[in-house]
């Protein structure tokens, strides 16, 4: 031990908290105990009352300790709630009493039994009967009254972002509580959930900058999926009905507020149904969720009053002529649309060679702003979305939708394109676009899928939600990393 104490020579405080741990052991008293018979969970334990004579056994952290002589009064918190503790020396004895209560500091982990009784000021107390150190705190937490509010040491060490924020644990809490929800109500109603590859041969699913990685074995690159909507489609083809796959995706993209490169996603299959079945779909999921969680479909987001029922739908074309007076329902070439779009200074890249990218463009750059109440915009142009349906009344766009709330998407959905040479066609557009430089595509057509397609596929709603940003409205969290317990940050030097 004495080598590992060397190492915090600049660090007085760190050192002097490892000699207290050398004087415990010399003591016989272990600093890091192996188990602890806990009994009771610290919630449980604040629904009793005094009067009840019951005798309680439970652990925590010790969150704060203040007192001299022979009496303390403590705090000690476990992931269901925190407790106030009073020992006093004469009812410990006076070798555990100076073992090891005078040796414990503000962090360390204890176990505590006792008897509950109310203090003078009418706060339920546990009464020390026996005390057990449990794991010796060596570093020292934040300073109790701010808190650990710097949100670089938050997010990078959760850990302790965990111990000093309470909201942050309910935040966590409140997400697994949602996925369980999720999961709820696609059992509820007929879904399966499966589990489809991670590493993907071909990239396909989505539109997206990949990881790649290497297998040794088989001298292959691989791909981290973007999406596993081709592979549950093959389910779907195998004559399963109902599918989903709740778990991580992976896309090489920017990180920000609303962007981590591994997030976690819902993606479900419904044979025999459309886009429509799955716009009813996922508001009802989306208004179950927040009632169940928050008692309501009412909430404050990011300032703005949101009401997450009656979710609006507007086609994508509607919506652009409402917004900019421009009407993409008339016939036009892709010359008068690129001169359009100049006129209204939005960007053309390279790769776009059609109206109807154009019209996605306009979209994305002047419409998503304005969408604040839950809306289902829908008809997305056949060109950005290649596994997608064509709508019959008008095969420009396709029977596909986005959910937007507040300015953001939480949802993409289709009926999903069964037609095995429409498919091949849009697949064989991609890889064109891929040459043009566009990086977010596949560059080549994935025929093993085509040919799952040529076996047969019923008609098919698909859609894919957002967990993360989902739990990020229904918790209020202004960041994607708030709901994330280890979001991907940049290196330190």
């Amino acid at each position: 031990m004495e080598r590992y104490i060397d190492r915090f020579e600049r660090e007085p405080l760190i050192a002097e908290r490892w000699k207290k741990i050398e004087e415990l052991e010399n003591s016989g008293i272990k600093a890091f105990r192996a188990k602890y018979d806990k009994k009771n969970m610290i919630g449980d334990i604040l629904k009793h009352k005094p009067e009840e004579s019951l005798k309680f056994k439970t652990a925590g952290r010790l969150m704060s300790l203040r007192g001299k002589g022979k009496t303390y009064f403590g705090h000690i918190e476990d992931q269901s709630g925190k407790i106030q503790i009073y020992i006093r020396k004469d009812e410990l004895g006076d070798e555990l009493f100076n073992k090891v209560v005078k040796m414990l500091n503000v962090g360390d982990i204890i176990g505590v039994e006792g008897e509950l009784f109310i203090t003078h000021t009418e706060e339920l107390t546990l009464r020390a009967a026996d005390i057990a150190l449990l794991t010796k705190n060596v570093r020292a937490l934040p300073e109790k009254y701010h808190g650990l509010t710097d949100v670089e040491i938050r997010y990078r060490k959760r850990y302790l972002d965990l111990i000093m924020n309470k909201e942050v644990r309910d935040t966590f809490i409140k997400r697994t509580q949602i996925i369980k929800l999720v999961r709820k109500y696609l059992d509820d109603r007929g879904f399966l959930e499966v589990e489809t590859p991670i590493m993907h041969p071909i990239l396909g699913g989505a539109a997206a900058r990949p990881f790649i990685t290497h297998h040794n074995t088989l001298d292959i690159d691989l791909y981290l999926r973007i999406a596993p909507e081709l592979y549950l489609k093959r389910l779907i083809v195998g004559g399963f009905e109902k599918v989903y796959d709740l778990n991580r995706n992976f896309r090489n993209e920017g990180i920000s507020t609303r962007h981590n490169p591994e997030f976690t996603m819902v993606e479900l299959y419904q044979a025999h149904a459309d886009f429509n079945d799955m716009m009813d779909l996922t508001e009802g999921l989306i208004t179950t969720i927040s009632k169940e969680i928050n008692g309501t479909t009412e909430l404050t987001y990011d300032g703005v009053d949101l009401k997450l029922e009656n979710f609006a739908r507007v086609h994508m074309v509607d919506l652009i002529k409402e917004v900019t007076g421009i009407d993409f329902w008339q016939k036009m070439s892709f010359e008068e649309a690129k001169k359009i779009a100049k006129e209204h200074h939005v960007e053309v890249a390279e790769h776009m060679n059609s109206v109807g990218h154009i019209i996605n463009q306009f979209f994305e750059e002047k419409c998503e702003e304005k969408v604040i109440q839950p809306t289902f915009v829908y008809g997305h142009p056949v060109e950005i979305s290649p596994l997608a349906k064509r709508n019959p009344e008008d095969s420009r766009f396709t029977d596909r939708f986005e959910l937007f709330i507040n300015k953001r998407e939480y949802a993409n959905a289709f009926t999903e394109l069964n037609d095995p040479a429409d498919q091949r066609g849009r697949f064989e557009a991609q890889v064109e676009e891929a040459k043009r430089g566009n990086d977010e595509v596949p560059p080549v057509v994935d025929d093993d899928y085509v040919e799952a397609l040529e076996y047969g596929m019923p008609p098919t709603g698909g859609l894919g939600i957002g967990i993360d940003r989902l739990v990020m409205l229904i918790t209020g969290a202004p960041s994607i990393r708030d709901v994330i317990l280890f979001p991907q940050m940049k290196p330190r030097d």
